[in-house]
């Protein structure tokens, strides 16, 4: 387990710096904090990641997949969520978003300019697969 924690950290390192690369060179990168990893053992190859997701004021995303089922669940502020073909929506504290694994997350940001906004996400993916990967 202790491992898996390990992994699941190395992962969330690497797609804060994929999400920082890729995102608007001035919009300050969203900070992304594991809170827990479980390899799901009733289905083979396949684990749960729970993160937070810290958008500063003016975060924005770059476009992506997680290629996993990921549920969202608004904690602080007011964050603006699309899929590629789907409606922009805003959300707010105790609202949630479901993004699945082959939907294109083609906005992803901060509704403020002043406030932060914090989310929960737990995704449902293949064991060790990345859990961000920038679209082209």
């Amino acid at each position: 387990m202790f491992r898996s924690k390990i992994s699941a950290m190395a992962l969330v390192a690497v797609t804060g710096s994929l999400m920082m690369g890729k995102a608007r060179a001035d919009a300050p990168a969203a900070i992304v904090t594991p809170v827990m990893t479980q390899p799901l053992s009733d289905y083979p190859g396949k684990e749960a990641l729970m993160i937070t997701v810290e958008y500063p004021p003016g975060s924005v995303d770059p476009v992506h997949r997680h290629y996993a089922h990921a549920f969202v669940y608004v904690l602080e502020g007011s964050i603006v969520m699309q899929l590629k073909g789907g409606k922009e929506v805003t959300l707010k504290p105790g609202q949630s978003f479901y993004e699945g694994p082959n939907d294109v997350h083609t906005v992803g940001r901060n509704a403020s300019q002043t406030e932060p906004a914090k989310f929960l996400v737990v995704l449902l993916k293949n064991k060790g697969a990345p859990v961000l990967v920038p679209e082209k």
